[in-house]
């Protein structure tokens, strides 16, 4: 590799680190705040809530890594044509290839990153992520029952309890239950514990109130009442293992008492093509920002930023494919548009690189819209001035 061509994959290649960081930070901040309420409410520990915030990374990564690299190449190449770098380039007799190469270099990379990520980390961070949830909401069943506090165990079901004495009895319960849409159960008692052979809440000396839709209340008054909890923790206990969480192998050879698998079959074929298709975006988000800002222009030329220009252009593809990948489950018809997406945008860059044609949006559309602009502050400004005294 000649000299400047090392020159230009260090500069982009820091500039890509230097827009991925912050990227996967606010997104992994966003995501984990999603999660810390699950965390607290489960008495779990900072370490868990790190833990599980650290496993949703590799889910995000796939996905913001093809868009860091479009921003990172293209103001590298903008900033390097701006310094007239790319100019001296062209003077000097340098051919296309120069710029081509290193940065094709950095996305062929990441497109392999991309395609371990996807295909070894994800699925196994996926896994984890879903145990630790489904471990969290099985602890919090069991530390629920805190003294003067309402504590929500699963939508449509609070309990609270006034005071816990030894042996795991409970004194004045309440439990309200609104899972049921045909009518809500309120239960009082005067006090209860857990049964962990029948995982049923046992409540003694109490009562129960049923309000139906009609605002009719019907109140039973019980010795003796079991709430039934089994089917709440073996459903809150288990992890849902989806077609996403799974490794590539498992996608090939999926086992067929699986009931994800029995229940969309669809799901797991479309995963299996998404896979193949998605670690390509890289490399041809790559090629996107060297048709866009790879050539040397002059200042005096009016064009829109190529950065914007550039990621107009990389939302569009990936917002295609992922409409292609999300329908691809229901029909088999969209899993070819999956492989023609990345494939025709590919083909077409390298048309443009080949034939020393680059791609910009039109000015004239920033042109109007400037005006459109600029007479409807003319215009806001006449009519306030018709309203002054």
């Amino acid at each position: 590799m000649k000299l400047i061509e090392r020159y230009i994959l260090r500069r982009a290649s820091l500039m890509f680190v230097a827009t991925l960081v912050p990227l996967l930070g606010i997104v992994w901040v966003t995501q984990a705040l999603a999660s810390i309420n699950l965390v607290t409410d489960s008495g779990q520990s900072i370490f868990a809530f790190l833990r599980l915030a650290t496993l949703i990374l590799p889910s995000v990564i796939p996905i913001i890594l093809p868009f860091a690299l479009v921003i990172g190449v293209s103001q590298t190449l903008t900033v390097m044509n701006a310094d007239s770098e790319l100019t001296v380039l062209n003077a000097a007799g340098a051919s296309r290839m120069t710029i081509i190469r290193p940065v094709m270099i950095l996305a062929v990379a990441m497109s392999f990153v991309s395609f371990a990520v996807d295909n070894f980390v994800e699925p196994y961070s996926r896994t984890a992520v879903r145990k630790m949830i489904a471990t969290a909401h099985a602890d919090m069943l069991s530390s629920v029952v805190q003294e003067n506090t309402f504590r929500k165990i699963t939508d449509g079901l609070y309990v609270q309890v006034a005071q816990r004495r030894n042996g795991g009895v409970l004194e004045g319960l309440f439990v309200a239950d609104t899972r049921d849409p045909r009518f809500e159960l309120v239960y009082y008692a005067r006090e209860g514990a857990v049964d962990e052979n029948s995982s049923a809440l046992v409540m003694k000396d109490g009562e129960v109130h049923r309000k139906l839709p009609d605002g009719n209340v019907s109140i039973i008054k019980f010795d003796s009442y079991a709430f039934d909890l089994a089917d709440l923790t073996q459903s809150v206990g288990k992890s849902n293992i989806r077609a996403k969480d799974r490794d590539l192998i498992y996608l090939f050879d999926p086992d067929p008492n699986d009931p994800q698998y029995q229940r969309n079959p669809g799901a797991f074929t479309a995963e299996i093509h998404r896979r193949f298709t998605e670690w390509l975006f890289p490399a041809v988000f790559g090629l996107i920002a060297l048709v866009v800002s790879g050539d040397a222009r002059s200042h005096r030329e009016a064009r829109v930023h190529p950065m914007i220009t550039a990621l107009l252009t990389a939302l569009f593809v990936r917002w295609a494919s992922f409409y292609a990948s999300n329908n691809a489950e229901d029909s088999v018809y969209f899993i070819p548009i999956m492989y023609l997406i990345p494939g025709i945008t590919a083909a077409l860059a390298i048309r443009y690189l080949g034939r020393n044609k680059s791609l910009d949006i039109p000015v004239t559309l920033g042109e109007r819209l400037s005006d459109l602009g600029n007479r409807w502050r003319a215009g806001s400004a006449s009519t306030g001035g018709s309203g002054q005294p």
